[in-house]
Protein backbone atom coordinates (compact mmCIF):
# COMPACT_ATOMS: atom_id res chain seq x y z
CA UNK A 1 0.00 0.00 0.00
CA UNK A 2 1.29 3.40 -1.11
CA UNK A 3 1.17 5.18 2.67
CA UNK A 4 2.25 9.08 3.12
CA UNK A 5 5.55 9.29 5.01
CA UNK A 6 6.48 11.72 7.44
CA UNK A 7 6.26 14.41 5.39
CA UNK A 8 2.60 14.07 4.09
CA UNK A 9 4.08 13.03 0.51
CA UNK A 10 3.06 9.66 -0.64
CA UNK A 11 5.84 7.68 -2.16
CA UNK A 12 4.68 7.84 -5.47
CA UNK A 13 5.22 11.77 -5.06
CA UNK A 14 8.32 11.93 -3.83
CA UNK A 15 9.56 9.55 -6.76
CA UNK A 16 7.75 11.59 -9.22
CA UNK A 17 9.60 15.21 -7.60
CA UNK A 18 12.84 13.29 -7.83
CA UNK A 19 12.45 11.85 -11.30
CA UNK A 20 11.56 15.77 -12.22
CA UNK A 21 14.40 16.74 -10.61
CA UNK A 22 17.04 14.38 -12.31
CA UNK A 23 14.83 15.75 -15.27
CA UNK A 24 14.88 19.28 -15.51
CA UNK A 25 18.43 19.26 -13.53
CA UNK A 26 20.49 17.80 -16.69
CA UNK A 27 21.00 14.76 -14.68
CA UNK A 28 19.34 12.59 -16.76
CA UNK A 29 19.57 14.28 -20.09
CA UNK A 30 17.25 14.17 -23.51
CA UNK A 31 17.90 11.08 -25.25
CA UNK A 32 19.51 8.99 -22.42
CA UNK A 33 18.18 5.68 -21.70
CA UNK A 34 18.03 4.25 -18.22
CA UNK A 35 16.17 1.04 -17.15
CA UNK A 36 13.93 0.51 -14.37
CA UNK A 37 16.46 -1.41 -12.29
CA UNK A 38 18.83 1.68 -12.44
CA UNK A 39 16.28 4.05 -12.10
CA UNK A 40 14.96 2.80 -8.62
CA UNK A 41 19.15 2.65 -7.55
CA UNK A 42 19.35 6.28 -8.62
CA UNK A 43 16.02 7.13 -6.54
CA UNK A 44 16.69 4.98 -3.76
CA UNK A 45 13.16 3.76 -3.86
CA UNK A 46 11.51 0.45 -4.97
CA UNK A 47 9.88 -0.59 -7.93
CA UNK A 48 5.72 0.50 -7.25
CA UNK A 49 6.44 3.95 -6.78
CA UNK A 50 9.14 4.46 -9.32
CA UNK A 51 6.86 2.82 -11.69
CA UNK A 52 4.04 5.34 -11.16
CA UNK A 53 6.32 8.15 -11.58
CA UNK A 54 7.24 6.59 -14.71
CA UNK A 55 3.73 6.57 -15.75
CA UNK A 56 3.32 10.00 -14.44
CA UNK A 57 6.87 11.48 -16.48
CA UNK A 58 5.36 10.09 -19.78
CA UNK A 59 1.95 11.97 -19.12
CA UNK A 60 3.65 14.72 -18.83
CA UNK A 61 5.72 13.82 -22.11
CA UNK A 62 9.06 14.23 -20.27
CA UNK A 63 10.20 10.06 -20.79
CA UNK A 64 8.47 7.13 -23.21
CA UNK A 65 8.16 4.08 -21.49
CA UNK A 66 9.87 1.51 -23.11
CA UNK A 67 8.28 -2.04 -22.45
CA UNK A 68 10.23 -4.53 -20.65
CA UNK A 69 13.13 -2.30 -21.31
CA UNK A 70 13.50 0.85 -19.44
CA UNK A 71 12.53 4.46 -20.19
CA UNK A 72 14.38 7.22 -22.34
CA UNK A 73 13.96 10.59 -21.21
CA UNK A 74 12.34 12.84 -24.48
CA UNK A 75 14.39 13.95 -27.18
CA UNK A 76 15.17 17.66 -28.31
CA UNK A 77 13.54 17.45 -31.57
CA UNK A 78 13.38 20.28 -34.08
CA UNK A 79 9.28 20.07 -34.22
CA UNK A 80 9.15 19.79 -30.37
CA UNK A 81 11.84 22.54 -29.79
CA UNK A 82 9.95 24.97 -31.92
CA UNK A 83 6.39 23.53 -30.06
CA UNK A 84 7.87 24.27 -26.63
CA UNK A 85 9.40 27.50 -27.27
CA UNK A 86 6.23 28.80 -29.46
CA UNK A 87 3.99 28.07 -26.72
CA UNK A 88 5.84 29.81 -23.96
CA UNK A 89 6.11 32.79 -26.27
CA UNK A 90 1.93 33.01 -26.57
CA UNK A 91 1.87 32.96 -23.04
CA UNK A 92 4.79 35.67 -22.47
CA UNK A 93 3.30 37.86 -24.99
CA UNK A 94 -0.10 38.08 -23.41
CA UNK A 95 2.24 38.69 -19.94
CA UNK A 96 4.05 41.54 -21.39
CA UNK A 97 0.81 42.71 -22.86
CA UNK A 98 -0.96 42.59 -19.32
CA UNK A 99 1.55 44.01 -17.67
CA UNK A 100 1.68 47.03 -19.95
CA UNK A 101 -2.08 47.26 -19.43
CA UNK A 102 -1.93 47.25 -15.75
CA UNK A 103 0.52 50.08 -15.42
CA UNK A 104 2.88 47.33 -13.82
CA UNK A 105 6.05 47.26 -16.25
CA UNK A 106 8.28 49.58 -14.72
CA UNK A 107 8.54 47.45 -10.99
CA UNK A 108 11.02 44.93 -11.75
CA UNK A 109 13.89 47.25 -11.67
CA UNK A 110 15.67 43.99 -9.22
CA UNK A 111 15.25 42.03 -12.15
CA UNK A 112 17.00 44.75 -14.62
CA UNK A 113 19.91 45.16 -12.48
CA UNK A 114 20.45 41.07 -12.46
CA UNK A 115 20.75 40.62 -16.08
CA UNK A 116 22.67 43.88 -16.10
CA UNK A 117 25.38 42.17 -13.86
CA UNK A 118 25.19 38.79 -15.73
CA UNK A 119 25.59 41.17 -18.99
CA UNK A 120 28.78 43.08 -17.92
CA UNK A 121 30.39 39.05 -16.41
CA UNK A 122 29.86 37.37 -19.19
CA UNK A 123 31.56 39.80 -21.28
CA UNK A 124 34.52 39.42 -18.82
CA UNK A 125 34.38 35.46 -18.27
CA UNK A 126 31.83 32.74 -18.78
CA UNK A 127 31.74 30.11 -15.74
CA UNK A 128 29.73 27.31 -15.13
CA UNK A 129 28.85 29.33 -12.12
CA UNK A 130 27.63 32.49 -14.68
CA UNK A 131 26.08 29.92 -16.83
CA UNK A 132 23.71 28.46 -13.82
CA UNK A 133 23.31 32.39 -13.01
CA UNK A 134 22.31 33.11 -16.43
CA UNK A 135 19.75 30.03 -17.15
CA UNK A 136 18.05 31.09 -13.71
CA UNK A 137 17.74 34.65 -14.67
CA UNK A 138 16.08 34.31 -17.70
CA UNK A 139 13.62 31.99 -16.12
CA UNK A 140 13.02 34.76 -13.64
CA UNK A 141 12.12 37.06 -16.49
CA UNK A 142 9.54 34.08 -18.11
CA UNK A 143 8.19 33.02 -14.71
CA UNK A 144 6.92 36.90 -14.43
CA UNK A 145 5.45 37.49 -17.61
CA UNK A 146 3.32 34.20 -17.13
CA UNK A 147 2.28 35.21 -13.62
CA UNK A 148 1.27 38.47 -14.95
CA UNK A 149 -1.69 36.39 -16.54
CA UNK A 150 -2.95 35.54 -13.05
CA UNK A 151 -4.68 32.39 -14.37
CA UNK A 152 -4.10 29.19 -12.90
CA UNK A 153 -4.36 26.89 -16.22
CA UNK A 154 -1.86 28.94 -17.73
CA UNK A 155 0.37 28.48 -14.60
CA UNK A 156 -0.61 24.69 -15.15
CA UNK A 157 0.33 24.49 -18.95
CA UNK A 158 3.58 26.79 -18.41
CA UNK A 159 5.07 24.70 -15.53
CA UNK A 160 4.51 21.37 -17.54
CA UNK A 161 5.86 23.40 -20.62
CA UNK A 162 8.86 24.71 -18.32
CA UNK A 163 9.81 21.24 -17.37
CA UNK A 164 10.23 20.32 -21.49
CA UNK A 165 12.48 23.12 -21.75
CA UNK A 166 14.54 22.40 -19.23
CA UNK A 167 15.12 18.92 -20.20
CA UNK A 168 15.80 20.08 -23.71
CA UNK A 169 18.38 23.32 -22.23
CA UNK A 170 20.59 20.61 -20.89
CA UNK A 171 20.84 18.49 -23.91
CA UNK A 172 22.77 22.09 -25.26
CA UNK A 173 24.59 23.80 -22.44
CA UNK A 174 23.85 27.86 -22.59
CA UNK A 175 27.32 29.05 -24.29
CA UNK A 176 28.83 32.41 -24.20
CA UNK A 177 27.65 33.12 -27.92
CA UNK A 178 24.34 33.20 -26.56
CA UNK A 179 24.43 34.44 -22.78
CA UNK A 180 25.15 38.06 -24.19
CA UNK A 181 22.36 38.18 -26.84
CA UNK A 182 19.93 36.40 -24.65
CA UNK A 183 20.51 38.77 -21.11
CA UNK A 184 20.40 41.75 -24.35
CA UNK A 185 17.02 40.88 -25.50
CA UNK A 186 16.07 40.41 -22.44
CA UNK A 187 16.42 43.84 -21.52
CA UNK A 188 15.05 45.03 -24.80
CA UNK A 189 11.48 43.05 -22.98
CA UNK A 190 12.29 45.15 -19.71
CA UNK A 191 12.65 48.32 -21.67
CA UNK A 192 9.32 48.15 -23.23
CA UNK A 193 7.65 47.13 -20.31
CA UNK A 194 9.03 49.74 -18.51
CA UNK A 195 8.05 51.95 -21.55
CA UNK A 196 4.70 51.26 -21.05
CA UNK A 197 4.75 50.23 -24.59
CA UNK A 198 2.22 46.95 -25.36
CA UNK A 199 3.01 46.51 -28.95
CA UNK A 200 6.71 46.89 -28.42
CA UNK A 201 6.69 44.89 -25.72
CA UNK A 202 5.15 41.77 -27.52
CA UNK A 203 6.92 41.99 -30.66
CA UNK A 204 10.65 42.35 -28.43
CA UNK A 205 9.20 38.62 -26.65
CA UNK A 206 8.53 37.72 -30.45
CA UNK A 207 11.91 38.75 -31.47
CA UNK A 208 13.46 36.35 -28.09
CA UNK A 209 12.06 33.80 -29.56
CA UNK A 210 12.76 33.92 -32.88
CA UNK A 211 16.48 34.30 -31.93
CA UNK A 212 16.08 31.60 -29.40
CA UNK A 213 15.04 28.89 -32.64
CA UNK A 214 18.13 30.71 -34.58
CA UNK A 215 20.70 29.26 -32.11
CA UNK A 216 18.86 26.11 -31.66
CA UNK A 217 19.58 25.90 -35.66
CA UNK A 218 15.72 25.56 -36.02
CA UNK A 219 15.64 28.76 -38.18
CA UNK A 220 18.54 30.39 -40.61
Amino acid sequence: MNMPDADGLLMADKAFLALRNLLTCGELRAGQFVSMPDLMRILNMPMAPVREAVKRAESATLVRILPKRGVAVMEATPTLIRECFHLRTILDQEGARELVRAGAGDRFEALRAKHCDILAAAREDITPELQRAAMQVDWDLHTALSEALNNDSAREIYARNRDRISVMQHSRPLLPDRIIPAMEEHLTILDALAAGDETLAATAVRDHYRQTLRWWGIIA
